[in-house]
């Protein structure tokens, strides 16, 4: 038995799949606790394969790797060290399931499962389809009994008072956690509830970091005995938060732990915490990708501007070409404009801009096809066959650099089919944005300095470009954005009947209307690249509809 326990959080940016690279963070974040004079290195669930697997977690070889790496990672405990407490796939007979390990002494000393697999919006990604575990008990960390909280073990009253009722002293939650707005508070009120609940105090280390749709945003924390939060580490960075814990006696001769407080760094919220998740999430899409860098398509639109500010703040001035290549329509004073405001976004950002002259093309493509149009209205048809050549030769251009082509449609025109052509992007940043909070992240990105960014301070979207968004008018028959995006959320997220959402002040037709363009939208968003998504739905990506399909009615 022990009177103290120094406890270091290590929020970790792991890359799926990538075991050695992963095992180099582990050992460092050892390496650094060790240094501060930590007992116990606690690492995120799946830090050492990340998160989702996805069906890397039904891959034999994959699996005897992470055994090997485990057991290398063991035996280096015995050099005196702090102990190991990882998250990893394991395997228990032909189950799979989300284990987490104590490494100590050289070897594996103890393993245990998750055992809830409730798709919560607190604990765990809610893609990987683990097997479930057995009721844990605590484990022995260096002489005080620690009971585990893995993934969606958080969210459940009954992982906890199990734990306790088996004579855990201290709780430590290893959570896989991506990010949702709000999402941070919801995950400390659960692991208040358990502390309430129980009468034990709690850790709680989160991954960090973007993989594919999701973004994890780290926040690690710890509460005291009562639902004192004593530590708190940042959002969207990797970090080493420190946790020391002391055991009390009272008069009545109850033991409880308690723990100082020890570094606070206050979680950002709102636009800031949306820009910060944006950022995240591109900048891992590159790096983990191997790209060098981006190239983004320039309109002198809003949509465009913020996905080249993101670029620049995620990866610097450097990493990022913009790309004006105008298609003909809108009149020489539109064009004018656009030009114009495209050339000011990458003044301000300190980008590189090429132009791309598509009129040749163009003409050439029109010429080819004139004898099939003869004689039809064929407008429309050249409009969309236009904007698949600007697409395709945007495509080219970022193939030939090795670097990532990204979209720049928004959520709301990217679900009501209204995203041009997108199919080859590599990277939609604003997948899940709506139109109405593009407007606001960009006057946020105008008066502020995003934490970790490495483009410019100050303004990079001009005034113009927010003027004219202001002003621009729907589509016909929509409604203006704010209450487009209204439609959309209560249809997509909160899966609204219509009386509901004529409740809300959404007329039948509109809500018609839009349900049409939703359900004839699902080829393009199929075709679609891949975004970071920040839905509160747990478990799920993006919606999908059948592609073919008669009209389906809304009761």
């Amino acid at each position: 038995m022990t009177d103290s326990l120094s406890i270091a959080l290590a929020q970790a940016n792991p890359s799926v799949g990538s075991l050695a690279a992963n095992a180099v963070r582990i050992r460092a974040a050892r390496d650094e606790a060790a240094a501060r004079g930590a007992d116990v290195v606690v690492c995120p669930a799946g830090a050492l394969s990340g998160a989702p697997l996805l069906d890397l977690l039904h891959v034999p070889a994959f699996l005897d790797a992470v055994e090997a790496t485990v057991g290398a990672l063991a035996a280096e405990t015995a050099d005196g060290g702090p102990a190991l407490l990882i998250g990893a796939p394991w395997r228990d007979g032909a189950k799979h399931h989300n284990a987490a390990l104590l490494l100590d002494d050289g070897r594996i000393v103890a393993i245990r499962f998750q055992s809830e697999m409730t798709f919560d919006t607190v604990g765990s990604t809610g893609q990987d389809r683990f097997d479930p575990g057995p009721m844990p008990g605590p484990i022995n960390v260096r002489g005080v009994r620690v009971g585990l909280l893995i993934g969606s073990d958080l969210a459940i009253a009954d992982v906890a008072e199990t734990l306790a009722e088996s004579g855990a002293e201290l709780l430590v939650a290893m959570l896989a956690s991506p990010f949702a707005p709000g999402r941070m508070d919801e995950r400390v009120q659960a692991a208040v509830a358990r502390v309430v609940e129980v009468g034990l105090p709690l850790v709680a280390v989160n991954s960090v970091g973007g993989q594919d749709e999701q973004v994890f945003d780290g926040g690690s924390f710890a509460l005291a005995a009562g639902g004192r939060l004593v530590a708190q580490a940042p959002l969207f960075a990797e970090h080493l938060l420190l946790t020391r814990w002391t055991r009390d006696t009272d008069e009545s001769g109850n033991e409880s732990w308690d723990s100082s407080e020890a570094e606070m760094i206050a979680p950002v919220e709102g636009a800031e915490a949306l820009y910060g998740a944006l950022m995240l999430g591109l900048h891992d899409a590159v790096s983990k990708g191997h790209a060098p860098g981006v190239v983004v398509g320039l309109t002198g639109g809003l949509d465009s501007a913020l996905v080249a500010a993101l670029a620049v703040d995620a990866l610097g001035a450097d990493r990022v070409l913009a790309v004006r290549a105008p298609l003909p329509g809108g009149g020489t004073a539109a064009l004018a404009d656009a030009l114009g405001d495209a050339a000011e976004i990458v003044e301000l950002l300190g980008c590189r801009l090429d132009n791309v002259a598509l009129g040749p093309v163009l003409k050439a493509a029109d010429s080819l096809l004139a004898p099939a149009f003869a004689g039809r209205d064929t407008a429309d048809a050249a409009d969309r066959l236009h904007t698949r050549l600007r697409a395709a030769t945007l495509a080219a251009l970022a193939e030939r650099m090795g670097a990532l082509l990204l979209a720049t449609a928004d959520r709301t025109d990217r679900v009501l089919g209204l995203a041009g052509d997108e199919s080859g992007c590599g990277y939609a940043v604003l997948a899940d944005v709506p139109k109405s909070m593009v407007l606001d992240l960009a006057r946020w990105r105008n008066a502020h300095q995003p934490a970790g960014s490495r483009g410019p301070a100050g303004r990079v979207v001009p005034e113009r470009v927010l003027d004219r968004r202001l002003k621009a008018a729907t589509p016909a028959g929509l409604p203006p954005a704010d209450a487009l995006d209204d439609l959309l959320a209560g249809l997509f997220d909160g899966a609204l009947s219509p009386a509901d959402l004529a409740a809300r002040g959404h007329s039948a037709e509109t809500i018609g209307l839009v349900w049409r363009m939703v359900l004839d939208a699902e080829p393009a968003r199929r075709r679609a690249p891949p975004g970071p998504l920040f839905s509160h739905r747990p478990g799920v990506r993006e919606r999908r509809f059948p592609v073919a399909c008669g009209p389906v009615d809304l009761a």
